[in-house]
């Protein structure tokens, strides 16, 4: 059975090998990209997505059992064939249970190791079909490395299909630790660029003296330390993408100069002679409010109206309380599969933990949350016990302050349900009665609002709550 064209990492320290089957596999349409050890295999695969990887066993440093957890634990997990030329039955039955596909033993014939990267590729198509039919059954959407079934998440994936094929400058908006940079490279990823580099710069992150530099290059003697020529991130990411992470706190003298080159596409290192021509995709980021920016002089129109071009807009995390158990079980399947740890799923009262967090970092604090309880849980599912204590929200939100612990113990339980009977009647009294939009408010489904009214014997008067309105 013919496959498609498919996206193969090669991780060998030797370049026989590495040649042999990047030839062998390229003239069977794939696409092969062959790196020389396992550090620069989890380097690239975390920023690039790939159908197969095809890793030695035995190499300095990294080896390949640390590539096959890596790997195993990305979102869309490649398939993974293990070679080596010193097989046991022992690794070879740790492979398998790590998750590799398949374990061949060197040396081996073009035709066998064809055979096996055609099966190996058929199970991954078809279980990706699989994972793809359950989600859309569940409402679930998945772009690149994100995951989402909220409306706001759902636009933003189709906002980014549409301009991907694009050569557009995109401006990503949203607090930090939204995914501004999950976003920029799923544009990287499904353009035409996708084998070209993708470039992230940290424009906040650069001293101002060394910015330029940075930016478009230097020659060698441009200034004191200057030992060697070196190409800035323009020119590293020409033929692919160029991220600008925190582009408002870029100074108004850069800004200038970033200016032109978006409108030249060349840029003049410092202290060079003479310009460099540059082809590559900008997008940037930033989670400051620009137009007050512009306002008080501290950030230029015309640059601002050069970089939106399109506009992403990622919600908050807390906006979205239908995607966080996505999120969680996402993370967990990671984390647990890069750690080792055998733990098999996540208890109701932890992701209710999860549900009810406040997230002010966001997608980011959410996977820091999750690699802790996951790094201190001792039993075999993921309980709460390992998780901070709730924060308060603050923001927009009234504070709902719970019952202390005295020396005498406490009613867990009615402790709870108070908690919860406020909750609710404050989400009430904010929709005056309306039950559906009530459940809104709490995150929760209209269903389950009802069945807790019931339980906690809150009545509700129905106002607007109309038949229709509960539908």
């Amino acid at each position: 059975m013919a496959t498609a064209a498919a996206r193969i990492l090669i991780v060998d320290d030797e370049q026989g090998m590495r040649e042999f089957l990047s030839i062998c596999l390229g003239r069977a349409g794939h696409n092969c990209t062959a790196v020389a050890s396992g550090a620069e295999a989890i380097r690239i695969t975390s920023d690039r997505p790939f159908d197969l990887v095809i890793t030695d066993l035995t190499m300095p440093g990294v080896g390949g059992m640390e590539v096959l957890r890596h790997v195993c634990g990305l979102p869309d997990a490649p398939m993974v064939i293990m070679i080596t030329a010193f097989a046991t039955t022992d690794t070879a039955i740790e492979a398998m249970k790590i998750g590799a596909y398949d374990y061949l033993t060197k040396p081996f014939k073009v035709d066998e190791i064809q055979v096996v990267v055609s099966r190996a590729l058929e199970r991954r198509s078809l279980a990706s079909e699989n994972e793809r039919l359950r989600e859309e059954l569940r409402g679930v959407q998945s772009l690149d490395r994100m995951v989402g079934r909220s409306a706001d998440m759902l636009k933003v994936f189709e906002l980014i299909r549409k301009v991907a094929p694009t050569r557009t400058n995109v401006l990503v908006r949203g607090e930090s630790g939204t995914g501004k940079e999950l976003v920029a490279r799923a544009l990287h990823n499904l353009s035409d660029r996708a084998d070209g580099p993708f470039v992230a710069v940290n424009c906040g992150a650069i001293p101002e003296s060394l910015m330029e530099s940075e930016l478009f290059g230097h020659v060698k003697g441009a200034f004191t330390g200057a030992n060697a020529t070196r190409d800035g991130v323009f020119v590293a990411a020409s033929g692919g993408t160029l991220f600008l992470d925190e582009v408002g706190e870029l100074p108004l003298a850069m800004q200038v100069k970033l200016l032109r080159v978006l409108q030249e596409r060349r840029v003049r290192p410092v202290g060079g002679d003479r310009e460099v021509e540059v082809d590559c995709r900008v997008v940037s980021a930033t989670n400051r409010d620009l137009e007050s920016a512009i306002e008080a002089g501290e950030f230029r129109q015309d640059l601002y109206f050069r970089l939106d071009v399109v506009r992403v807009v990622l919600p908050a995390l807390r906006h979205r309380p239908e995607d966080i158990p996505l999120l969680v079980e996402r993370f967990f399947g990671r984390i647990k599969q890069e750690m080792g740890r055998e733990i098999e799923s996540v208890t109701p009262a932890a992701m209710d933990w999860f549900l009810r967090y406040p997230y002010p970092g966001n997608v980011r604090e959410l996977e820091n949350l999750v690699e802790r309880a996951v790094a201190l849980e001792t039993s075999d599912v993921l309980t709460a016990v390992n998780l901070p204590p709730m924060r308060q929200r603050t923001t927009g939100a009234t504070v709902v302050s719970g019952p202390e612990l005295s020396d005498d113990g406490i009613d867990l339980d009615a402790a709870i349900a108070d908690v919860e009977r406020r909750l609710i009647k404050q989400a009430l009294r904010r929709t005056q009665g309306v039950r559906k939009e009530a459940a809104k408010l709490l995150g929760i489904s209209f269903r389950s609002l009802r069945y807790r009214l019931e339980k906690l014997g809150i009545e509700v008067s129905r106002g607007r709550d109309t038949p229709e309105a509960d539908s």
